[in-house]
This record gives C-alpha cells, structure tokens and sequence, in this order.
C-alpha cells in the first residue's frame, strides 16, 4: 500500500472522529476534480461550487457507510455526479434552463491539463460537444470524459440500457457529424 493510500485511510479515519483539520485536507486534494466533474454537468461555475460544497458535506457526515477506504475518491465523485444530476432534472423540470445555459461554456479550469488546452483538436471537440442536445452533451461526458460504463450512465440519467446505448450511439454520431462539418 503506498503512503498515500495510508493518508487518506488516516485522513478519513480523523474526519469520523470530527478533525476540522483531516476534513480541510481531503477537500484541498479533491475540491478541484469534483468541481470539474460538477461543471461538466451543470453548465454553471456558481452552482458547480455549491454542489461541491454540499457533496463534500454529504460525504463527511455519511462516511461511516463507506466500507473500503481505498474508494473514498469514487464514493465522492458519485456523490457529486448524483447532486449535479439531481440539480440538472429538477432545473430542466421547473424549466429554469434557458437554452443559452444548456449549452456550456468552457472555463478555464475544466479539468483539461494546460497541455492538451493547447491542443486544436481537443478545442474543437469540446466546442462541438457544447451545441449537442443537452442529453448527448450529458451523456457523452459521462462516458467519454467521466469514464463511467453504460450501466452507470443507465442509473445515473434513470434511462434504460437500451436507451443509454441508444443515446450513446446517437451523440456520437451528431458530435462526429458537428466535428466534419467545422
């Protein structure tokens, strides 16, 4: 086991006991990554940072739950993608979404490293994913940029295996379609 993973069992074993100080530290090694993943789904830097700090909140009062320490910073990614994507449908269904919204707009700190930024490529495939239907733009980014599977995605977006394949299949073929014509 490497002294990282032994500092984040340690770490997360003074935050059950209430150390304020273990609870600063695992949010200044996760807070940039959860932020990026919120983002991502959001589509707003102000509503990114409250989900982040509530997933966090959620994270530190429930971690007693989590059974391997070793999946701490997954646990916490799920947490937030389930705050973002709850805060997402009930946007959607209140209709508070204007479509200008939908369509994300690339911050600097987007989870990219400086180096690929520099990349045309990766510019112009980001640009691209922004005018997709926001279900495809949703969709591909959890699987193409979160890394999460079809059945996560199914469970996550609360559509069936089929229509995740379905919906997967499509984005890919509109973003393709979006990137021949640029």
């Amino acid at each position: 086991m490497t002294s990282t993973n032994q500092n984040i069992e340690q770490l997360l074993q003074l935050c059950q006991s209430g150390n304020q100080r273990a609870q600063l530290e695992i949010y200044n090694r996760y807070n940039k990554a959860m932020y990026n993943t919120a983002i991502r789904i959001v589509k707003d830097s102000f509503i990114a940072e409250d989900i982040m700090q509530e997933s966090f909140l959620t994270a530190f009062t429930k971690l007693n739950t989590l059974q391997d320490t070793n999946l701490f910073g997954a646990w916490l990614k799920r947490i937030v993608v389930n705050n973002s994507i709850g805060y997402y449908n009930k946007a959607v269904k209140q209709n508070e979404v204007s479509l200008d919204s939908v369509i994300y707009k690339v911050e600097d700190d987007n989870g990219i490293n400086e180096n690929e930024q520099n990349n045309e490529k990766v510019k112009l495939i980001l640009d691209a994913m922004k005018t997709l239907n926001p279900n495809y733009s949703l969709g591909l980014s959890l699987h193409l940029i979160e890394g999460y599977d079809y059945e996560e995605i199914c469970e996550i977006m609360n559509i069936s295996y089929a229509n995740c394949r379905t919906l997967i299949s499509r984005a890919k073929d509109s973003l393709r379609k979006k990137l021949i014509l640029n």
